[in-house]
């Protein structure tokens, strides 16, 4: 204890960095595990809205067509509703919620099947 400091002796009191310093560094670095779904999320729900839309315009197309002939209402109606279906699941999938829009897809299509067995 003379009563000198580190500054006096001329020792370099600059912090020691470690591996686990480093490899803590590193870690920050990285994305977080979350982080790696995302571009499997965003093409899920452009899949989701994007097969929703062309389901819905298909029905569409397709009540129209059925309207317009010589087949009974119920068939386009049927269509119609299917088409409706699908539009809402498109709009879910486009807000994320892709396994209710999976599910919405699959009810849309049986709801035209079904309209097309009236026929």
């Amino acid at each position: 204890m003379s009563g000198r400091t580190d500054s006096d002796t001329g020792t370099d009191s600059a912090p020691v960095i470690t591996e686990a310093d480093e490899r803590a560094d590193e870690r920050a670095q990285e994305p977080a595990d979350g982080a790696q779904g995302v571009p499997e999320a965003r093409r899920a729900r452009w899949i989701a809205a994007g097969t929703g839309g062309l389901l819905t315009l298909a029905g569409l197309g397709a009540a129209l067509l059925r309207l317009t002939g010589s087949a009974p209402a119920l068939v386009s109606a049927a269509y119609a509703l299917g088409a409706a279906v699908c539009a809402s699941a498109a709009s879910l999938g486009f807000r994320g919620r892709t396994r209710r829009a999976l599910w919405l897809l699959i009810a849309g299509t049986m709801v035209m099947a079904l309209g097309d067995q009236f026929d």
